[in-house]
């Protein structure tokens, strides 16, 4: 969803440079559309949309979803972002164009250009499966991976197929179906599956083995995702209740003109990174009642989930945590304990895999609780120096992090760096910020931006919270700062947030990034504005330090 769709959207080109009693006004915006948009704001999946169309084409809004893929498809025939990331997203619009092709539903002079845009959604995917690089760590690729190939292959083969192909599409090296069968298997005899493998039940076969829980017509997704919700209603039968499945999806439809986000919803997810990240940088943020009400009713002795549909974690359950100590809602992050490893801290227990951002954000709401309570356990303590230790030792030899939830190394490290500069010794602080310091400044674009691929606003923001996250008189930092601040200023709001987040591909949480973007401008025109009176500014923990 571009930022120049709405006025809320547009206002930080037209005002960012109002100040800080500008970005306040912007924040209250910000928080009051949050409120109004309870599911949060995800901007419309490629991945998603084409599961629909696949799964669900009698769903109103079909015909959208598949112009949809059709008009974001690359001229190199692939979609997505770049890189191996292109993969689940260009497998999934192909596999939904060869079955639109022969949709007797859609009009018979438009089904050619589908063949022929999934015919070049063929070619590209040879390109991609024989590129012989790794599948990005993206959750369930390997399942999603060897589905879509098996599923794609399936329509270009035999008399009755719309499109040939010349030879059937091979697994990605290192790819291979046993999990995926392991899992098909287990779900048609009925095992229970564990709870996040909700999330992608459209990659299942056979009849659902439960309802989704709901109250009547009450909006309902499955596994927040509309393409799980979808599938489980294909396969429910008529003798499930399925209105609340049914009204979640009508409604997700309905406001995405046809077009579908995912994950949705994110309702706590989106709001304790929104509120967590602007109380942080200095803006003043009084959200409404309501909104705040969710992020307390939230916490349970297992902790937070992003949304309805999902399992808790420990991601969520910190930057909440971290959000409402935050907003003068304090509650002891007893609920962290589950997650606690010999390494640091899962994501949820059984990861397969290391979160370097989920440790930094523990550590920033067990940082938080010790400053709170000088009477808080040793046990915190511990934890507090552990967790430290554990994101020094894993920053890059360059003075970067890279982390499984972003594709961006900014990301990363700037949840590092603000969690490290927030604890430890003025020493060890120093020489961890300081190699991510230069380190951004060393990757700073001729036009002032940051990023991966391009620069970025997102990147950028987080670039800028890097070089800001303690004081410092270089004269490096006030001239890479000063650039990032007019690249912010001349940027926000004329394109879309291309999608970094890690979900079944990579996907942008709109609110959230323009969250971070508008703390990143408060923070730098603060900077600025010290800079020339002689000051300096401080964030987080340290400003209440000061």
């Amino acid at each position: 969803m571009s930022d120049g769709g709405s006025r809320a959207a547009t206002a930080p080109a037209q005002r960012a440079g109002r100040g800080p009693d500008g970005c306040a006004d912007l924040a209250r915006e910000l928080l009051a559309t949050m409120a109004l948009r309870p599911w949060g704001e995800v901007a419309p999946s490629v991945y998603e949309t084409g599961r629909l169309v696949v799964v669900a084409p009698r769903l109103a809004g079909h015909a959208e979803r598949v112009a949809f893929l059709v008009r974001t498809q690359r001229a190199d025939g692939a979609w997505g972002p770049p890189e191996g990331y292109a993969l689940v997203p260009t497998l999934s619009a192909t596999d939904a164009l060869l079955a639109a092709s022969t949709d007797e539903s859609l009009p018979a002079p438009e089904r050619p250009a589908l063949a022929d845009a999934a015919g070049r959604g063929l070619r590209a995917l040879s390109v991609l499966l024989a590129a012989n690089s790794a599948v990005p760590d993206t959750p369930a690729a390997d399942l999603i991976v060897p589905a879509l190939v098996d599923s794609i292959n399936a329509r270009t083969s035999g008399p009755d197929a719309a499109l040939s192909a010349p030879h059937p599409l091979s697994l990605p090296t290192g790819t291979d179906r046993r999990r995926l069968t392991a899992v098909r298997a287990a779900h048609a005899a009925g095992a229970e599956l564990p709870p996040k493998l909700a999330h992608f039940g459209e990659l299942l076969h056979g009849p659902a083995q439960r309802s989704p829980r709901s109250r009547a017509a009450e909006p309902t997704a499955v596994g927040a995702s509309p393409a799980a919700t979808a599938a489980w209603l294909a396969a429910a039968g008529p003798d499930a209740d399925g209105r609340g499945a049914r009204a979640f999806l009508e409604r997700v439809i309905g406001e995405g003109d046809g077009l579908v986000p995912c994950p949705m919803p994110i309702t706590v997810f989106e709001r304790a990174w929104a509120l967590g990240g602007l109380s942080r940088a200095g803006i003043a943020v009084r959200p409404p009642k309501s909104v705040l009400a969710s992020l307390t009713d939230a916490v349970g002795p297992a902790g937070v989930a992003t949304g309805a549909g999902l399992p808790t974690d420990a991601d969520t359950t910190a930057v909440t945590l971290y959000a409402l100590g935050r907003l003068g809602r304090p509650i002891e992050p007893t609920s962290l304990w589950a997650y606690e490893t010999a390494e640091g801290f899962c994501t949820w227990p059984g990861e397969d895999g290391f979160s370097v951002t989920t440790n930094a954000h523990v550590l920033d709401a067990l940082g938080q609780h010790v400053e709170r309570d000088p009477g808080a356990g040793a046990r915190y303590r511990r934890a507090v120096d552990r967790l430290a230790r554990v994101l020094r030792e894993r920053q890059e030899a360059d003075g970067s992090w890279h982390d499984r939830w972003h594709a961006s190394p900014y990301y990363a490290t700037a949840c590092c760096v603000l969690a490290l500069a927030e604890s430890g010794s003025d020493g060890e602080r120093a020489g961890t910020v300081g190699r991510a310091v230069r380190w951004v400044l060393a990757n700073q674009r001729d036009d002032g931006s940051w990023g991966r691929w391009e620069g970025t606003a997102e990147e950028t923001a987080y670039a800028l919270q890097i070089l800001l996250a303690v004081p410092s008189d270089e004269p490096a930092v006030a001239v890479a700062v000063l650039r990032g601040h007019t690249y912010l200023r001349a940027h926000v709001g004329r394109r879309e947030h291309p999608p970094l987040w890690y979900g079944k591909e990579l996907y942008c949480p709109t609110t959230i990034v323009r969250a971070a973007v508008l703390a990143a401008v408060h923070v730098a025109h603060r900077r600025l504005d010290n800079r020339r009176t002689g000051g300096h500014v401080v964030t987080g923990r340290q400003k209440s330090a000061t």
